[in-house]
């Protein structure tokens, strides 16, 4: 089957985790058919089907976007002679939401167990993706440099990830975790590496008060904390692991508090009057 072959040809990638999900509804809909027999219509079938029964707009972008590369994975690989066109809803423009240091602290504190609170600690400080936390070890923390390397050896995992400075804050923490450590990852769990933080964190979310936070806001946050607070983006794209940071630029430049103010200033018309 070409989407379970496409699966394995990401490897550990997330999107094959992904994919895993999102193929139990693309496949119903889908499998029956031949490549060549995947219509315009029969993807707006699709889409209509998934948002009748409350499928959000940008879950279905995402669910016909796996097909879409699986088919072009397909012709690439030759195994299909042409990819069909899959067309997919608008991707919807994502909800601006960004919490403060406060809001942070409060999640933290709100974390029942102690290996959820570091996590978010350890986002937060560092920027990184919730994959790179999970991924790092102890020898990669330069408790006399004060450094996090978020970066593994492989090349696919070195995209995003960055060496950052550890602040006090975290020190402290990551002070304490060390101390009571049972195995080689900082984030643990009963001496074992935890696949996933996602069920503690959104609990914790909800003893919070905090709506609409997901894991990749905590990333945003600290990326908005930094640029809102005078960091140049330069900067901010190193400590994001932006390998370009126009894109961070892109992001970010509309949280920096000299954002367009020379823009202003040329429409300052109470200035002319004030001249004359």
């Amino acid at each position: 089957m070409l989407w379970d072959g496409y699966r394995r040809d990401l490897g550990g990638k997330p999107t094959a985790e992904t994919m895993g999900y999102t193929g139990k509804a693309v496949l119903a809909h889908f499998g029956a058919y031949r490549p060549d027999q995947i219509t315009t219509e029969l993807c707006r079938a699709y889409a209509r089907d998934r948002m009748a029964a409350g499928i959000s707009q940008g879950s279905v972008h995402t669910e016909l976007g796996h097909l879409r590369s699986t088919m072009t994975w397909a012709e690439r690989n030759r195994l299909i002679e042409a990819a069909p066109h899959i067309e997919r809803p608008a991707k919807p423009t994502p909800k601006e939401r960004y919490l403060s240091k406060e809001d942070v602290a409060k999640l933290i504190e709100s974390a029942e167990a102690p290996h959820i609170a570091l996590a978010i600690h350890l986002l937060f400080a560092t920027a990184g993706r919730v994959g790179a936390v999970l991924d790092l070890t102890w020898d990669r923390v330069d408790m006399e440099r004060g450094t996090i390397n978020l970066r593994l050896a492989d090349a696919r995992t070195r995209k995003g990830r960055a060496i950052v400075p550890i602040n006090r804050g975290l020190m402290a923490a990551l002070q304490t975790a060390r101390e009571a450590a049972l195995s080689d990852h900082v984030v643990e769990w009963g001496g074992k590496r935890v696949a996933s933080i996602r069920k503690g964190f959104e609990a914790a979310c909800g003893r919070a008060k905090l709506t609409g936070v997901t894991l990749h806001t905590i990333r945003h946050s600290a990326a908005v904390a930094m640029v809102s607070s005078g960091i140049p983006i330069t900067q901010v794209a190193q400590y994001l692991g932006h390998s370009n940071p126009s894109v961070t630029y892109s992001t970010y430049a509309r949280f920096a508090p000299e954002h367009l103010a020379d823009a202003a200033e040329v429409l300052d018309f109470v200035k002319l009057r004030a001249a004359r």
